[in-house]
């Protein structure tokens, strides 16, 4: 019996998860209360509690949960771009632009995230999962280790704006197209 409790824990947990990721992306955070997510999910409140603390705590596993999304994003199109390093930089960046702005990741990451889990929380995700793809990409063009940290704050930093002004854009895919194009040529240029 204990397996099935486990199981059907798990279940509700990422049930919770899902419909809280749907409910902060199309309300914003200070929007959306622990009751809007239980009731839409079918639970209690308790449930909600008991998986993930408090609001804020349900909305740190979903910013979490995003930032590993386009981690991946940014992984599979590096790989898919073949063997050439500068290609495979491009290629993450360009995927890392588009995961950003799309889907709940605008609103949640670029909107809300640094308000409400904190500048030092949301850059540690950062870091951890597509900052570190960039410092890596970064370091298989060439990128001395002495420069190597400057350079990805700055590209990161870059990326970043550029995904907020796509996100406010009001024709996102031309800004899109702009964005990409743009990025492009700046990596081309930092290639020693």
């Amino acid at each position: 019996m204990p397996r099935a409790s486990a199981a059907a824990a798990a279940i509700t947990a990422q049930q919770l998860l899902s419909t809280a990721t749907g409910l902060f992306a199309s309300r914003g955070f200070g929007a959306v209360s622990v009751d809007d997510v239980a009731r839409a999910t079918g639970v209690t409140r308790g449930a909600v509690y008991h998986h993930y603390d408090n609001k804020a705590g349900l909305f740190l596993a979903v910013a979490t949960k995003l930032q590993l999304d386009v981690a991946e994003a940014v992984t599979r199109a590096a790989e898919a771009a073949g063997e050439d390093a500068l290609e495979r930089l491009q290629a993450g960046s360009r995927a890392f632009l588009d995961a950003i702005t799309t889907g709940p990741a605008v609103q949640i990451l670029l909107t809300d995230a640094p308000s409400v889990i904190g500048w030092e929380e949301w850059r540690r995700l950062d870091a951890e999962n597509s900052a570190a793809h960039l410092r890596d990409a970064l370091r298989s063009i060439g990128i001395a280790s002495d420069r190597l940290e400057a350079t990805a704050v700055l590209l990161s930093g870059a990326m970043n704006e550029a995904a907020l002004w796509i996100a406010q854009h009001s024709d996102p895919a031309a800004a899109r197209r702009q964005a990409h194009a743009a990025l492009e040529r700046l990596l081309v240029s930092i290639r020693p």
